[in-house]
């Protein structure tokens, strides 16, 4: 192993020391409404209650303990750890990491939302933003489809067939529960959530919700061939890459209130583009997802590695840019001959600027104080994933 490849491969091992100590629990940015001590004070009110999770949340110091949250097992970080474990085992072959994958994918498919068409996740915590409100438990399209790709990375590594199953499940809860709004060029756009099935405005549609749902689709129609999968995940591809900037990018969402434009949501924008290309050989977007890369690596990541979190500031630096960055540079390397080293800058400063010497990650670098709290899928299991890519390629 290589002195680069050696240094990566002992923080890895720190940071899944640190997460099976804790058993795959941690914080969330967005677990603020679990305050029993506090919650009582919003009335129930969707404003009070931004209020109180944003506040939680962008606060440098960790309140959670002091206002009744305890850390948690959330599903995305169980899928993003089941796919840094795969990553790691592809790479050193050690039986152990097997056995993590099978455990984080067991609560995964015992932790699904029940009641929809196919299995599907959401989060542990109730979640108010601008665009409404996602009660506890409610799944979502991104939570699902990222999840998903795990259990379907799984099968076509280990060959088990449930996982599988479960992947082909949650395509059922993407077409039956999740709305649809189509404009007039024949493109669709998937919702975020299955609360907005009846109304599926313009206001509903956010890019990277669209095309992870796609790139779903486009996975599982390349092994069972179902026509009508390629062509929900065609129209909603198009729908997107209609959206794209004149300069690369994509906004958040399509009207004014999501008008900006950041790293991890770009990334998963590219990811998405990039898998329904390679399931489908449909090659009719690949200029715009060229196009996008090319965008990603100049706004999003500083001569040093620093990795910024909006296309126009650098501040707050965040673990979620970091890791999503560093995932995404190394998937998308054959677009780009430097694509590697830019990645392998961005995890050397991750490391040396934002692990604890327990082996966790921080949160947020600001300009003169960093926000030390333990995420568990917004830092661990994201760096887990993104670290594991980083190993096996290099």
């Amino acid at each position: 192993m290589g002195e680069f490849r050696d240094f990566i491969f002992r923080h890895i091992v720190k940071l899944d020391k640190w997460i099976s100590k804790n058993n795959w629990k941690g914080y969330d940015p967005f677990d603020g409404l679990n305050a029993k001590v506090l919650n009582w004070l919003t009335f129930d009110n969707h404003y009070l209650r931004i209020i109180l999770q944003q506040s939680i949340r962008r606060f440098p110091v960790n309140l959670r303990p002091l206002v009744g949250i305890k850390k948690e097992t959330g599903s995305k970080g169980m899928g993003f750890c089941a796919l840094g474990y795969l990553k790691l085992y592809q790479t050193t072959s050690e039986r152990d990491y097997i056995e993590k994958i099978k455990f984080c994918l067991e609560w995964l498919k015992n932790n699904y939302s029940k009641g929809y068409s196919g299995c599907c996740w959401g989060n542990h915590f109730s979640y108010e933003s601008r665009g409404g409100t996602i009660p506890l438990n409610v799944p979502t399209i991104v939570w699902t489809s990222l999840i998903a790709n795990a259990f379907l990375d799984a099968f076509e590594a280990l060959g088990e067939n449930s996982y599988f199953d479960i992947a082909r499940s949650a395509c059922n809860f993407i077409i039956n529960d999740i709305g649809q709004h189509h404009d007039s060029y024949g493109n669709l756009c998937f919702m975020y959530t299955p609360q907005n099935k009846n109304v599926p405005s313009l206001d509903g549609c956010i890019h990277n919700a669209n095309v992870l749902g796609a790139w779903l689709l486009a996975r599982i129609y390349k092994h069972t061939k179902e026509e009508k999968f390629f062509s929900l995940a065609k129209r909603a591809v198009g729908f997107t890459a209609k959206y794209q900037t004149p300069d690369g990018g994509w906004y958040y969402g399509v009207t004014n209130k999501y008008r900006w434009i950041d790293s991890f949501h770009t990334a998963y924008v590219l990811e998405s583009l990039y898998g329904y290309i390679k399931a489908t050989e449909d090659d009719s977007y690949e200029e715009n997802l060229i196009r996008g890369f090319h965008y990603f690596k100049s706004a999003f990541f500083i001569e040093d590695g620093t990795p910024k979190y909006y296309n126009n500031k650098t501040y707050p630096i965040d673990i979620q840019c970091a890791s999503q960055g560093i995932q995404t540079l190394v998937k998308l390397r054959e677009f780009d001959d430097f694509s590697l080293e830019i990645a392998k800058k961005l995890a050397k400063w991750t490391i040396c600027n934002m692990q604890s010497p327990k082996g966790y990650f921080y949160f947020r670098k600001y300009p003169m104080i960093i926000s030390k709290t333990p995420m568990f899928h917004w830092g661990q299991a994201t760096m887990l994933s993104a670290l594991g890519h980083l190993l096996q390629n290099i």
